[in-house]
């Protein structure tokens, strides 16, 4: 195929679901990557990762179920330079209407050498047969050149000129250790082409790791230079240190489309949505100053910049908050909003409940109001990302609780928990009320999962702020994710821990 012909924009290929998954403690279950999928296709993700079918059995359904149940995006799936790989990733991806194989193989000296135990000889052969394997199950293949940064040019070059004529479509540099510098990349880009036999035939793509806080920088390095994809993550998860972050890349491109001449095809006002998604699902919390998406990313406190943006708010900000799906202001919501507002900033905050699930999520929202001054953006997408997780097949349901704590008094729980349709309750003791709650929970379920982590952060300011808990749980060879919110501390700890063991 030929792209001098296609339209010229840089296309996203979104990685949570597979190079972001690889985070530690962020696995997801199949119908978590399900939820991030669908909402990656509203975004207008040019291609989804979906998995690493060969990986797993849950990798493989979660694959497959998106490829079968999510339209729009090509779905991809990741294969090594094995031909069992690659027929287990076109078996995976059978139902895509667009599908995508995304095969690789190492090239650099030391991952040849130490990882491989494979001369250059023998991997310039097997990255072309890897990619006519591929060609024989899906007519768009990627091909990725594994720590194509510490690669030798001159051989990576040789190996992209053998891919395109296996019939490669799009070939991606990746920085796999996060080791080169914005500089070095783009003269990489520039380079293979300008000297890759047929690159005018394939689409070069970025795929940076952010070890040295290089990664977005290097990718628009790599997009000054001619690549027409980069391939990133939500919140910028990821091994180690991370990916390339998304919203940054998208948001940069957008903002100084002056200096890039080019930009993407995301719908960013559902940026902060997805950043939110991903953080609840994942457990992986965003610090505060991260760019577009942090909690202090549009916030003002210096007088000298409050008074700017009073006169003028491109005096220090260089996009507004509507721009990523957020109200510069807060909502006017409140125990007397109606359900026609209430719905109204519901749609507009990029959620399509049903008309039951919207009822059931005004009434939660009702709750909340009488113990809240206001009711913000950001409690709204908590509420709601958290009212869709309490699904009513659920095992377990939370019907009371009540605990006792104080500094001479031997903290106490009691919870009164529906166990399919039958209501149990019981007390237990603990080092503290949340401890004691937990304990009382594990002894009504006769579950006795590892506690992991436990984390407790307000989703909005004031002292009756919205609380966000997560837990991570294992439980035999499982570990799972589970998360709470409300504007009690001790109750969004017991839904979250709820939620964990609901997903045993």
């Amino acid at each position: 195929m030929n792209n001098n012909n296609q339209e010229d924009f840089v296309r996203i290929f979104d990685t949570t679901l597979r190079d972001g998954e690889q985070c530690p403690g962020a696995a997801m279950s199949e119908d978590e990557k399900l939820e991030i999928a669908h909402h990656l296709a509203k975004m207008n993700v040019d291609v989804i990762e979906a998995g690493f079918p060969v990986s797993s059995p849950v990798q493989f359904k979660a694959v497959e179920r998106i490829a079968r149940e999510v339209e729009g995006p090509i779905i991809a799936a990741l294969a090594r330079a094995l031909r069992g790989d690659i027929e287990t990733a076109a078996k995976a991806l059978t139902p895509a209407k667009r599908k995508r194989i995304h095969t690789f193989l190492a090239t650099s000296p030391i991952h040849m050498k130490y990882k491989l135990g494979k001369t250059p000889s023998e991997v310039l052969k097997m990255a072309p047969e890897a990619v006519r394997i591929a060609r024989e199950f899906v007519e768009d293949v990627e091909f990725s050149p594994e720590d194509g940064t510490r690669s030798e040019w001159e051989f990576l070059r040789e190996v992209c000129e053998a891919v395109i004529e296996a019939g490669a479509s799009t070939i991606n540099i990746p920085d796999t250790v996060g080791y080169t510098t914005p500089e070095k990349y783009g003269e990489l880009f520039a380079f293979l082409k300008a000297n890759v036999r047929g690159a005018e035939k394939v689409i070069f793509s970025a795929h940076c790791h952010n070890d040295l806080g290089l990664a977005t920088a290097n990718s628009l390095s790599a997009v000054k230079n001619g690549a027409r994809q980069v391939e990133c993550t939500v919140n910028g998860i990821g091994e180690r240190a991370g990916n390339t972050a998304m919203e940054e890349v998208v948001m940069a491109l957008r903002t100084r489309k002056d200096f890039y001449g080019i930009t993407t095809k995301i719908n960013t006002q559902l940026i902060s949505r997805a950043s939110y998604l991903v953080k609840t699902i994942t457990g992986m919390v965003v610090q505060p100053n991260k760019a577009i998406v942090g909690a202090n990313a549009f916030a003002h406190e210096s007088g000298i910049h409050q008074d700017g943006v009073i006169k003028n708010r491109e005096t220090y900000e260089i996009m507004t908050p509507e721009s990523v799906g957020l109200e510069s202001n807060k909502i006017v919501l409140g125990r007397h909003s109606g359900r026609a507002g209430f719905r109204d900033r519901v749609i507009r905050l990029g959620f399509t409940p049903t008309q039951d699930e919207l009822e059931a999520a005004y009434n939660r929202f009702l709750e909340i109001a009488d113990k809240k001054k206001e009711i913000f953006d950001e409690d709204l997408i908590a509420l709601l990302t958290d009212h869709s997780r309490r699904t009513t097949s659920a095992k377990f349901h939370l019907e009371y609780y009540h605990v006792t704590s104080g500094t001479t008094t031997i903290p106490s729980a009691t919870i009164k928990l529906k166990v399919d349709d039958v209501i149990i309750e019981d007390t237990c003791t603990g080092d503290g009320p949340v401890d004691a709650v937990f304990k009382t929970i594990q002894k009504i379920t006769n579950i006795n999962p590892v506690l992991n982590k436990l984390t407790i952060s307000p989703v909005t300011k004031g002292t009756d702020a919205l609380a966000e808990v997560s837990v991570s749980i294992t439980f035999g060879d499982r570990t799972v994710v589970g998360k709470g919110s409300s504007t009690d501390i001790v109750e969004a700890s017991a839904i979250s821990f709820i939620d964990a063991l609901n997903r045993l």
